[in-house]
């Protein structure tokens, strides 16, 4: 099945110039949905994962029935002062400013094996900056995983774990 049939992209979203791939055409079809989750299951397992993380929020659609599907668990990587208890925090760069990302602290084991889920790679920062919130828990993080990869952006120069992707856009 061609995925990209059932991703939609929204011209001038969020802001002109910017074509945005939006997945919602995609989650709304059952057979389209069921095939990118078993191919994100192929690409995942050799990762031997024994946690998703998530990105949110859409990284959240990926990772939470993902994890299901493998049997394993899933946690959530979340904007500043989205979670209870005690989080770890990461600043990171944007284009113009920066943003944060928190996790809990208990999130994942010392040592568990970890796998970063996003809907889609960029350029990277906020893939990266979850791969190191990760890493301050004391995850062993093997790899990440998108549904979709813009390459021209090279964000997968930014990231320093193996990553997977379904779909790439080339401009």
């Amino acid at each position: 099945m061609d995925l990209k049939a059932h991703i939609r992209g929204i011209p001038d979203f969020p802001k002109p110039g910017i074509l945005f791939y939006d997945i919602s055409t995609l989650l709304a079809h059952p057979e389209a949905w069921r095939v990118t989750v078993d191919r994100l299951a192929e690409a995942v397992r050799p990762f031997r994962p024994q946690v998703l993380a998530g990105i949110e929020s859409r990284g959240f659609l990926t990772a939470a029935p993902l994890a299901l599907e493998l049997g394993i668990g899933f946690v959530m990587v979340r904007k500043r002062g989205k979670l209870p208890g005690p989080t770890v925090s990461h600043t990171y760069s944007l284009e113009y400013g920066s943003d944060t990302l928190e996790i809990q602290t208990d999130a994942v084991e010392p040592g568990q094996r970890v796998v970063v889920m996003d809907d889609l790679l960029a350029t990277g920062g906020t893939m990266q900056t979850a791969v190191e919130l990760l890493y301050k828990v004391g995850g062993d993080v093997r790899g990440a995983a998108c549904l979709i990869e813009l390459t021209f952006l090279k964000g997968r120069e930014t990231v320093r774990v193996p990553i997977e992707t379904l779909v790439s856009y080339d401009s």
